[in-house]
């Protein structure tokens, strides 16, 4: 259920809501917007079938909320959510650019990828430490050692790390290095894993699962926000289908119905999506586009010798002709690059 306060509502009369609801052992999240503040209810709203909150004073409506999800929901949130992070935005008139390689291999790798990243003017720089392979037999990162190199260059670059965690075991090596966790498709639904995540209150960029639905994604979500972090961030990077072409399908349907459902930002992940460099410009357009507020992805000095994802990987002047196309088409579509 929300609330919805009046225009002219004053701060004794929201939080005299909030004090009541508190007293029936609620949770009240406020959500203020431009006009309206809207009060977001959590709990069991049963208990408070002997208060008429709708007649309390500068209270306008009760709606209640049908989905599972709460915290997440437009409805919660009207205002789309921006994400700050060391100074820099996810969200909002901006579309972001994440990039660099899917694996952390060397200090030299990660430290010339940085470099030439920042002087294109990506703040934010994507590696994976841990790495959850299909095989066993893949390279599967270098854990620590990966993220003291990435801690290095974003030092040296003034760039924002967005990692990979896989376990309550990486999460506490991580924790002290990155600026932003990532959760990846394969653990959208380790729930565990999220509840502690969102109790580090870091950003998370949270990828939908190979076969989720938007509506388990969104929960998914809500995992990490019922822990008090409200930074997060939504990746589409493709599902999976019956195509082989591709190394998944690419929903672009996915973001405005995000956009419709929720108040989060979301990106999308070309790299994961494709599979195949050839088409990465062409959904990277295409994210720009429909509105996503950014993309995911994968460059590396020289795809061809890349431990993992080389094929899906940009070396860098084609990451910069990426760039050359993107960024009069932000114009075009509003955003800002």
């Amino acid at each position: 259920m929300i609330i919805v306060m009046k225009p002219g509502a004053t701060r004794e009369n929201i939080q005299r809501v909030v004090a009541v609801l508190e007293e029936h052992q609620l949770q009240a999240h406020l959500s203020t917007g431009k006009q309206v503040t809207i009060i977001g209810v959590i709990g069991d709203k049963t208990v408070l079938s002997d208060t008429n909150l709708e007649l309390m004073e500068g209270v306008d409506k009760l709606v209640p909320i049908t989905e599972s999800y709460k915290l997440t929901n437009r409805k919660f949130n009207p205002e789309p959510s921006v994400i700050h992070i060391k100074g820099f935005t996810i969200g909002g008139d901006g579309f972001t650019v994440v990039a660099g390689p899917c694996s952390v291999e060397s200090r030299e790798q990660i430290m010339q990828t940085a470099v030439f990243l920042k002087k294109c003017g990506v703040h934010f720089l994507r590696g994976g430490a841990f790495k959850p392979r299909t095989s066993p037999y893949a390279f599967q990162g270098l854990g620590r050692e990966g993220l003291e190199y990435m801690k290095e260059a974003a030092d040296q670059t003034g760039m924002a790390i967005i990692t990979e965690v896989t376990s309550l075991k990486n999460l506490e090596i991580a924790i002290d290095y990155v600026d932003v966790f990532q959760i990846g498709a394969r653990n959208m639904s380790n729930f565990e894993l999220l509840k502690e995540v969102g109790k580090t209150g870091k950003p998370v960029v949270l990828k939908r699962g190979l076969s989720a639905t938007i509506e388990e994604w969104l929960n998914a979500a809500e995992y990490i926000m019922t822990e008090g972090d409200t930074k997060v961030i939504l990746c589409e990077r493709g599902i999976r289908t019956f195509e082989t072409s591709t190394r998944n399908t690419l929903d672009i349907s996915a973001v405005p119905v995000i956009r419709h459902k929720s108040h989060l930002p979301i990106l999308i992940d070309p790299s994961h999506a494709a599979g195949v460099r050839e088409y990465i410009p062409a959904l990277c357009r295409a994210a720009l586009a429909v509105g996503a507020d950014g993309i995911l992805v994968e460059v590396h000095p020289q795809p061809s010798k890349a431990l993992s994802d080389g094929a899906q990987s940009l070396d860098f002047e084609q990451f910069q002709s990426v760039l050359k196309v993107l960024k009069p088409l932000a114009s075009i579509c509003g955003k800002v690059m």
